[in-house]
């Protein structure tokens, strides 16, 4: 090969060599660029995310808020004095549902007057009925526990008893919920946490619920429309008596699906509490 043909291939061997070299760092920029543009698209998704989060209002509708939290002593206090307020309050509610004649209109009429309750539900109505706990749950209503069965022959048996239907209806409400981390930490004994023939089992029942970090609440007015009242003017009246001068009031219905007078009767209820100045809170606000 003479010195001109060598000079010849020397040329096109770096001429090749360049454009391998420019074909492989265009590559490379090509690939960082779509890696560059993945992780800006990933970025601005958790931006879109994280701001969805800090903006989102911190009220009963936040699910993280409705579901995780502790049962301090102060939440424990709380509820122990729900009943002394300085300002007028009215937590509205509801024993023995759910049930689509009386829980269903009632949450419409809730949603329309932006009131959030407190509804004491059954275990054996859960069964029947778990797409109405999660309306109320989504709808920033607080779902508590009432036991299962609410017979009483059976639930006071013994102080155990009670536990046990806490914890069958509580598992029943989160698989309502979806949510198996939920927990109420709320039970409202069957016909009030004192009195009767099964009072001892009942302190004695306190007691238990208490060292598995479970409360109870029980009611200071009520219309009377588990107790023999029929016509809306009687229990109208009948709540209108018990609330008195009360400031705090914890009042109890029931949305069991043969207490139509119930539901319609709460908008006159709503309207008086309103006339009267009391503000509407859950359980919820309890936990702020």
């Amino acid at each position: 090969m003479d010195e001109y043909n060598i000079i010849i291939y020397k040329q096109k061997w770096y001429q090749n060599k360049i454009f391998i070299l420019v074909m492989i760092l265009l590559i490379l920029a090509i690939f960082i660029g779509n890696i560059a543009l993945i992780l800006n698209s990933y970025n601005k998704n958790k931006e879109i995310q994280i701001s969805k989060i800090v903006n989102k209002k911190v009220d009963l509708h936040t699910y993280e808020f409705k579901t995780y939290f502790n049962i301090t002593d102060e939440v424990k206090s709380k509820v122990d004095n729900i009943y002394k307020s300085e300002e007028k309050v009215a937590y509205l509610t509801f024993d023995d549902g759910p049930s689509k004649t009386v829980t269903l209109p009632i949450l419409d009429l809730l949603k329309q007057e932006n009131i959030k309750a407190t509804f004491f539900i059954l275990g054996s109505r859960v069964e029947f009925y778990p797409e109405i706990v999660k309306r109320a749950y989504d709808e920033g209503h607080y779902i508590a526990n009432h036991g299962y069965s609410h017979k009483y022959e059976y639930i006071y048996s013994s102080p155990y008893t009670v536990l046990e239907e806490f914890n069958k209806t509580e598992q029943l409400i989160k698989n309502a919920l979806g949510d198996q981390e939920y927990s109420s930490h709320l039970f409202r004994f069957p016909g009030g946490s004192k009195g009767g023939k099964y009072d001892n089992i009942k302190k004695e029942a306190i007691n238990i619920l208490r060292d598995n970090n479970i409360l109870y609440l029980d009611w200071n007015a009520l219309t009377g429309d588990s107790e023999g009242r029929k016509t809306k003017e009687e229990m109208m009246q009948y709540l209108i008596d018990t609330i008195g001068q009360k400031k705090s009031v914890v009042i109890l219905m029931h949305d069991a699906g043969d207490k139509k007078n119930t539901y319609e009767m709460l908008p006159e209820i709503i309207a008086y509490l309103r006339n009267q100045g009391y503000s509407f809170k859950n359980f919820y606000n309890i936990l702020e």
